[in-house]
C-alpha cells in the first residue's frame, strides 16, 4: 500500500511557506495601532508648520544680539520726619540689543530700565557671560540709553528700515518679561505713528511709536521688535494695560529714530536736535481746521515766530498751518516737533503751508535746538 502522507521534511517546508504567506498578508494590511492617527495628523499639520519654520530660523539667528539686563536702583523711603533717604534698593530686569557704531560695540536699551542706576549697579548678560558697562549716556526725552562696553566678541544686530514697516507686517518680540530672559512672542504691526501717549511719571516727549499686538510685558523694555528678515525695526518700550501685563497693545520706538539718537549720544554725548523757531498752537483742532477752509483735518498752526530763527528768515507767518514736512503729512503740533527734532542740523527741508485758502511751499534750513530753548 502506497503511503501518500507527507514526510517530516515536507511538513516543515509547508509550515514555513504558510508562515511566510501569512507574514506577507499581514504586512500588506495597514497597522491599526495608536500610531496611525498621529501619522495622519502629522501629514495634515506639516503644511501649517512650514511658515513657522521661518520664525524659528529668525529667532535662532537674532538671539545672540539680544542681551539681558539687571539694574539695581535706589529706593526712597519716607521717615517720620517727612524726609526722604535712599536706604534700600530694588532690582529691575530688562532687555537690550547690541549695536555696532564705528569699530566698537554698544548696548542700547530704554532709559527707564537703568534709570538712577550707577554703572557698577548694571549687569549685562550675553551668551551666558555677565559683564558691566564702562559708561552710560541717556536721552530721557526719547527714553533711550546707550551703554559703552569693553567687549569685542558681541554679535551686533541687523538693522532694518522702519519707514518701510506697514500695518499687518508679521513681527517677533524678544526680551526678558518678568526676568525670563530671551522670551519670544509674535504678532503683527497694529498701527504706525502713535503719539501723545501718557507714559510713566516722566513721560516721553518725542513720540512716533510702532504699535504691535505681540505680547510685551514688564521686562521686555529695551528688547527688539524684529521682522521676518531678522532685522530690528523697533525697540520695545511701553504697553497700554489695565492689569500691568500684556493686553495686546505694545509700543516700540522705530529703529530709524533709535539710530539717529544713538549716533548722537555716542559721538557727542547728547542729542543734537533741530528746530525751526516757531511756536505752535496746541489748541488747533480738526474742527478749527475745517472752519478755516481745510478739507484735511491735520497740520500744525504757527502761533509765534522767534526773530532771527530759521523760520524768521523765510516766508513763514503767524497763522500759517504747516501741512507737510518733507512730503510727510503733519498730524499735529507734537508730530511736527518730533519730525523737526530728528532732522540733522543744517538740513534744508520743504514745508507745505496753508495760508489764506491756498497752499505754498517754503524752504527752511533746520537750526540747532540746543542753542535756543524754543518750541519747534
Amino acid at each position: 500500500m502506497t503511503n501518500n502522507l507527507p514526510s517530516k521534511s515536507q511538513t516543515l517546508w509547508l509550515s514555513l511557506a504558510l508562515i511566510t504567506c501569512l507574514q506577507a498578508a499581514v504586512a500588506a494590511q495597514p497597522m491599526q495601532t495608536a500610531e496611525t492617527p498621529f501619522r495622519k495628523i502629522n501629514s495634515v499639520s506639516t503644511p501649517f508648520n512650514e511658515p513657522f519654520s521661518v520664525v524659528k530660523n529668525v529667532v535662532k539667528s537674532v538671539r545672540p544680539m539680544v542681551v539681558h539686563i539687571e539694574a539695581k536702583k535706589p529706593q526712597k523711603q519716607s521717615l517720620s520726619t517727612g524726609e526722604n533717604r535712599q536706604s534700600s534698593y530694588i532690582e529691575e530686569a530688562g532687555s537690550g540689543i547690541v549695536l555696532k557704531h564705528g569699530q566698537r560695540h554698544y548696548v542700547v536699551t530704554n532709559y527707564h530700565v537703568i534709570e538712577n542706576s550707577s554703572v557698577s549697579d548694571i549687569r549685562i548678560e550675553a551668551d551666558g557671560k555677565w559683564f558691566l558697562p564702562t559708561r552710560v549716556v541717556h536721552d530721557r526725552e526719547t527714553d533711550l540709553s546707550v551703554m559703552f562696553v569693553d567687549r569685542d566678541d558681541l554679535v551686533p544686530a541687523l538693522l532694518g528700515d522702519s519707514t518701510t514697516v506697514d500695518i499687518g507686517d508679521f513681527v517677533v518680540a524678544i526680551g526678558s518679561p518678568f526676568g525670563l530672559s530671551h522670551s519670544v512672542s509674535y504678532g503683527i504691526v497694529s498701527a504706525m505713528g502713535r503719539r501723545d501717549l501718557e507714559l510713566g511719571p516722566q513721560g516721553v516727549r518725542f513720540q512716533n511709536f510702532i504699535q504691535t499686538d505681540a505680547a510685551i510685558n514688564p521686562g521686555n523694555s529695551g528688547g527688539p521688535l524684529i521682522n521676518l528678515q531678522g532685522e530690528v525695526i523697533g525697540i520695545n518700550t511701553a504697553i497700554a494695560s489695565n492689569s500691568g501685563g500684556s493686553d495686546g497693545i505694545g509700543f516700540s520706538i522705530p529703529i530709524n529714530m533709535v539710530t539717529r539718537i544713538v549716533s548722537d549720544l555716542i559721538d557727542h554725548g547728547e542729542v543734537q536736535r533741530g528746530f525751526l523757531g516757531v511756536s505752535l498752537d496746541a489748541r488747533f483742532t480738526p474742527r478749527k481746521a475745517i472752519s478755516m477752509g481745510l478739507e484735511r483735518t491735520h497740520g500744525a498752526r504757527v502761533s509765534a515766530i522767534t526773530p532771527n530763527s530759521p523760520a524768521g528768515q523765510v516766508d513763514l507767518q503767524v497763522g500759517d498751518i504747516i501741512l507737510e514736512f518733507e512730503g510727510r503729512k503733519v498730524a499735529n503740533d507734537s508730530h511736527l516737533v518730533t519730525e523737526v527734532s530728528l532732522t540733522p542740523i543744517g538740513t534744508t527741508v520743504e514745508l507745505s503751508v496753508f495760508r489764506k485758502g491756498g497752499i505754498r511751499k517754503v524752504q527752511v534750513k533746520v537750526g540747532d535746538r540746543n542753542r535756543l530753548n524754543i518750541a519747534g
